[in-house]
């Protein structure tokens, strides 16, 4: 269910980028160079994935949607412009990786013999240490 090389090359087709002004601090520099990077997919409009991907996407990256269904991913680390770009594009391919990765189901197992019985057998000590603090009687 992951990507192939070739569908992340076709992706790369369906992004859309934007620059903007920077927040922060970075004096006169940031006033005047459009160095964030905002990155746009649109999801539903996709070609290159399966219906059953873009479907898995939906469902693992709804709280991360905007309302006309897109993907949005922002970088202004760099105060160059092509290094957030090669960030931006990263952190979509790592974004959509991890949501297509199956879930592996946990196979429940039973504690060894020899660990139940070390268990009781400290729960026993520390009861005795318990009993031996207490007043006699």
């Amino acid at each position: 269910m992951y990507l192939t090389p070739e569908q992340q090359k076709q992706l790369m087709d369906e992004l859309e980028f934007s620059a903007s002004r920077s927040s922060g601090p970075g004096g006169q520099h940031v006033n005047k160079t459009n160095s964030k990077v905002e990155l746009r997919f649109r999801l539903m409009e996709s070609k290159v994935l399966t219906e059953e991907q873009i479907r898995q996407l939906a469902k693992k990256l709804g709280n991360q949607l905007t309302l006309e269904g897109e993907i949005l991913v922002t970088c202004q680390t760099s105060r160059s412009q092509i290094k957030n770009k090669e960030e931006v594009i990263e952190k979509f391919l790592e974004l959509v990786e991890k949501a297509l990765k199956p879930r592996i189901k946990r196979v429940p197992t039973k504690p060894s013999r020899t660990s139940v019985l070390k268990r009781l057998d400290t729960k026993k000590q520390l009861s005795q240490k318990k009993n031996l603090r207490k007043k006699p009687e």
